[in-house]
């Protein structure tokens, strides 16, 4: 029977002499008919497990790929979890990335992902071309998209599911947490620290909203005991640890007298690390920064930090997304709201 469909496989000019398995061979081999195979692929509730089962061996043994849009064209949707990131460049959104793909195992859902470099028309683009896969649900990461953007995802009549911000008006669903209320937190842990002569430094705040959202709520709580950042210094490109260092380094030269350093992140931070080592003031200035990155905690030297939940924030940003919240996620209504946990700061000592 394989010999025969080699040879008519050859004879019609199929170059590898093997032809792909068609729908009404699964159907011939699960002993259901076409209708049924599209409708346990497509994981319409009505099949019954065992006859899905059936399907899902056949496609197996057959080594059956079904065409996803085509089965889309019925229910006006394939299987795919469209999900939209700023960046790539750090663990940060890797890690939500993963907790995606988590919440989405046994799901028969696939996410799939496009970057939009901290820039609001390339996301839009990329928004705009990912629905036109038909997606079942889209997330995307913040709450500060332009009206134009805004309107397409409304349009879509599909789950949307905007993550990693909590400071602003969803459109749907809301998971993550609140930039400005932990920047003032992270302020008032170290002002009752002992800390009181603050710098701060950062990069592309006009891009990277979230992180200018944490920069005012940490002025908010420095006003409130009458204080203020002392110097600061804004970057232009994205953050990185380089960038980080370098600031550090302009800002130490001009402001000697800082006894804390607030950054727009973890990885800037480790670069303001670095430079404190090479200056040799790690023991009377404390680097503080955003995310809990496992890079910071490796340095030699301590940094204050708040840990972002952000592989839960993706795991449960996904079970919304196909529907299956599980009831021990801390949610009310279609907001899902977590809070950072602040580590590395010594109550009571101020270093200096």
């Amino acid at each position: 029977m394989i010999y025969a469909r080699v040879l008519v496989s050859a004879l019609m000019g199929d170059p590898l002499g093997i032809r792909k398995s068609t729908l009404e061979e699964v159907a011939a081999a699960a002993g259901v008919s076409k209708m049924t195979v599209s409708r346990a692929l497509r994981g319409a509730p009505d099949v019954s497990a065992q006859t899905r089962q059936k399907v899902l061996t056949a496609t197996e043994q057959l080594g059956y790929v079904g065409n996803r849009l085509a089965l889309s064209l019925s229910s006006q949707k394939t299987n795919l979890v469209a999900v939209v990131v700023p960046s790539m460049s750090n663990i940060v959104f890797p890690e939500v990335l993963a907790g995606i793909s988590t919440g989405l195992e046994g799901s028969g859902m696939q996410a799939v992902f496009g970057l939009s470099d901290y820039d609001t028309r390339k996301e839009r683009d990329v928004i705009r071309d990912m629905l036109s896969w038909r997606p079942s649900a889209i997330i995307v990461t913040g709450l500060d998209q332009p009206e134009d953007t805004v309107r397409i995802l409304k349009s879509a009549d599909i789950p949307v599911i905007q993550i990693m911000d909590l400071d602003g008006t969803p459109i749907d669903f809301n998971v993550g947490l609140s930039h400005g209320k932990a920047g003032e937190e992270m302020a008032r842990a170290l002002i009752a620290s002992g800390r009181k002569r603050f710098g701060y430094i950062g990069s592309a705040l006009e891009r990277d909203l979230r992180a200018a959202k944490r920069k005012a709520g940490f002025e908010r709580a420095l006003h409130e005991s009458g204080l203020a950042f002392i110097g600061q210094r804004l970057g232009d490109t994205l953050s990185s640890v380089s960038l980080g260092k370098y600031l550090t380094q302009q800002l130490l030269r001009d402001e000697p007298n800082l006894d804390c350093i607030y950054y727009s992140n973890d990885d800037m931070a480790a670069g303001g690390a670095f430079a404190g080592i090479e200056a040799s003031r790690t023991d009377d200035i404390l680097m503080a920064g955003f995310n809990g990155l496992e890079l910071a905690a490796a340095l030699p030297v301590r940094i204050a930090t708040s840990k972002s939940p952000r592989r839960m924030i993706g795991e449960v940003a996904a079970r919304l997304a196909c529907g299956s919240m599980a009831p021990d996620i801390p949610s009310s209504g279609k907001i899902t709201a977590f809070v950072p946990e602040i580590t590395g700061i010594v109550p009571g000592n101020s270093g200096s």
